[in-house]
């Protein structure tokens, strides 16, 4: 038996709308993870995995290259040995005498277990490495806290957004005279 042209199925106009609409919606929602495919990177969800929480700041790619500003040793309960760092606008800027920082400032601060060496029993090395910090300037984008952003990472990741709470209020109490920055050059 053949089909008359009365029973051939067909869809109604509104049902075709329905399907073109949910496949538009589909195809939009895919279009950041095709694109970050086709450029070989994460979506901007996964990036962020590493940023501090609050700031958005992120551990600065060669930073273990850069300048010593200064080395300090921090006591009980931490007893920690810090080295921080700068980039070149830090070093510039602390060369220069040059407060509040200029943008683009970024503070690098490096910390290891302070332990005494076997050789030397006067002598203090670093041990395993325990945090680094980063301190980053941008005057707009963090107005509330100074002009600095802030990130505190344990083995490359950044610890949870409480610790982070934190940065901010420790330095306006001790070093707001600095520009909110307690390291200064060694000389």
């Amino acid at each position: 038996m053949t089909q008359t042209k009365s029973e051939k199925k067909s869809f109604s106009f509104p049902a075709v709308i329905v399907l073109a609409a949910i496949l538009l919606i589909v195809l939009l929602a895919s279009v950041p993870y095709l694109v970050a495919i086709a450029f070989a990177q994460a979506p901007a969800g996964d990036a962020s995995a590493d940023a501090s929480p609050i700031f958005g700041v992120t551990i600065p790619t060669g930073y273990k290259q850069w300048e010593l500003i200064a080395p300090a040793e921090e006591a009980a309960p931490l007893n920690e040995l810090r080295a921080v760092v700068g980039n070149q606008t830090a070093v510039d800027a602390y060369q220069a005498g040059k407060l509040p920082f200029p943008d683009g400032t970024i503070l690098v601060k490096r910390a290891w277990e302070k332990k005494q060496s076997p050789e030397f029993a006067s002598a203090t090395i670093p041990g395993a490495a325990t945090t680094v910090q980063v301190m980053v300037k941008d005057s707009r984008k963090y107005a509330a806290t100074g002009g600095w952003g802030f990130g505190r990472f344990i083995n490359g990741k950044p610890v949870d957004e409480a610790q982070h709470r934190t940065c901010f209020a420790c330095h306006e109490a001790r070093a707001k005279s600095y520009d909110y920055v307690f390291t200064r050059l060694a000389l």
